[in-house]
């Protein structure tokens, strides 16, 4: 009898992140509006926070999946097919290290650093909410395919 190693690995709606993607997009619309401001990198602060939970937890344990699982899901009929949630959370990570180093640079006086993350984390979270494309997850494929081309 032999013990398996690999992680058994459930899967999560994909309509989830695709509404977290959504209101991360407003925030990000809110820093931009703000400009170069104290609260613009306040509520940089907050989506890096968001991120960070992602990547530590996974996208079931952010404040998104929260007001997806409580207030949007009950309304939806059940998913036709659940989804991996190591590309999602990879994304978070990604989108952790935009907007962390965003914040850094804003907090060390570069004026451009936190609307210019905010823009570059826009666009990935609009394609994600709008298109279900998930950028960030496309590159954990990529580099799986690498990966596995190596070994």
């Amino acid at each position: 009898m032999s013990a398996t190693l690999t992680p058994r690995v459930t899967g999560i709606d994909p309509r989830g992140p695709r509404v977290g993607a959504a209101l991360t997009a407003v925030l990000l619309v809110g820093v931009l509006l703000l400009g170069d401001s104290r609260l613009a990198t306040a509520l940089l602060a907050l989506v890096a926070a968001s991120f960070a939970r992602g990547a530590s937890g996974g996208v079931g344990a952010t404040w998104q999946a929260w007001l997806f699982e409580r207030l949007v899901r009950p309304r939806l009929a059940p998913p036709t097919a659940l989804e991996d949630p190591r590309p999602p959370r990879f994304a978070q990570l990604v989108g952790l290290v935009i907007t962390a180093l965003g914040l850094v640079l804003g907090l060390l006086g570069v004026t451009w650093a936190v609307p210019g993350a905010a823009a570059v984390a826009l666009v990935a979270a609009f394609l994600n909410a709008v298109f279900g494309l998930c950028l960030g997850c496309e590159l954990y494929l990529l580099g799986l395919r690498v990966r596995t081309r190596r070994a």
